[in-house]
């Protein structure tokens, strides 16, 4: 059975920082592209950053450039998103996908939203 599952969202301060992690199970993550996602309420799902399978390359959305760091441990079957500096602006459910695409750069998996597997989602709400 195939799952992603996010973790890690919360409640944090502006200025704050959290880690969301996105656990795979039931398919080999290696031959994926991985992504994360976030959509606030009354806006498009928007695609903050995504790496690369092959190579490990990254793309980072203007919004969260600097600011947010994609990684993934293999052996862990688990991809990482560090969020410092953390702004209201912030706030949305956070998504991570899994794209078997793997010809498909991940500026494009990101900017398209592409995902063959999503998961069901973690809320991340920034405000004092």
């Amino acid at each position: 059975q195939v799952q992603l599952v996010e973790s890690g969202g919360g409640l944090v301060q502006p200025g704050g920082s959290l880690r969301l992690s996105c656990a795979a199970s039931g398919f080999i993550l290696d031959y994926y592209n991985i992504g994360w996602f976030r959509q606030a309420p009354g806006k498009e799902r928007e695609g903050i950053s995504c790496i690369s399978s092959t190579d490990g390359s990254t793309y980072y959305a203007d919004s969260v450039k600097g600011r947010f760091t994609i990684s993934g441990d293999n052996a862990k079957r688990t991809v990482y998103l560090q969020m410092n500096g953390l702004k209201p602006e912030d706030t949305a459910i956070y998504y991570c996908a899994a794209d078997s695409r793997l010809v498909t750069n991940v500026r494009n998996m990101c900017r398209m939203k592409l995902g063959d597997y999503w998961g069901q989602g973690t809320q991340v709400t920034v405000s004092s």
